[in-house]
């Protein structure tokens, strides 16, 4: 008997340590606002547990080379939450990684590009599939890598945090992937 409690006492023992190590003690709902770093344009996020990588609604993606490297030109269109007005800004990133995406519409290559975006007091470096999202309803999905990082999410609440960043706010950066697959 004791054999079969020991175990399970060290588990329970151990499990604030083990939560609290992989995600902070905030609770997210399942609509936030974020800002898009270094703009602090307000965006409507949809955090889907169901999807493995964020994505961010991009217009006219091409990629290109520069200085050797592979890199991803696009733009953004995306109204701010805050003010109504529509950001609209022509960026270039250094192109990350490709993936596919397989749904039920089918197969979808995406090119994916690293992105700062801010939630609470934090800057987060997060992976961005680009996509075309004018016709979804939330210009910025945010999926599980990026939702392990921000808390404990609860799908019930909606809009639980404020992006309030400024210059002097923690900047948490992209970790390499850990081999999950989308």
């Amino acid at each position: 008997m004791t054999a079969i409690l020991r175990p399970l006492l060290l588990a329970v023992a151990l499990w604030p340590a083990l939560t609290s190590a992989a995600a902070p003690d905030r609770v997210v709902g399942w609509i936030e606002t974020v800002t898009l770093a270094p703009w602090d344009v307000a965006v409507k996020a949809k955090l889907d547990s169901g999807a493995l990588t964020s994505s961010l609604d991009a217009r006219h993606i091409e990629s290109f080379e520069k200085a050797g490297e592979e890199w991803v030109r696009f733009r953004l269109m995306i109204e701010d939450e805050d003010s109504g007005k529509t950001f609209s800004m022509t960026l270039e990133r250094p192109l990350y990684r490709d993936m596919v995406v397989r749904g039920a519409g089918g197969r979808d290559e995406r090119l994916v590009v690293l992105m700062d975006i801010c939630v609470g007091d934090t800057r987060y470096e997060e992976e961005f599939s680009l996509r075309n999202r004018e016709e979804m309803t939330y210009p910025m999905l945010l999926g599980r890598r990026t939702i392990g990082h921000l808390g404990r999410l609860d799908v019930r609440e909606t809009f639980l945090t404020e992006a309030e960043c400024d210059e002097d706010s923690p900047r948490v950066p992209h970790e390499a992937d850990r081999g999950d697959e989308d």
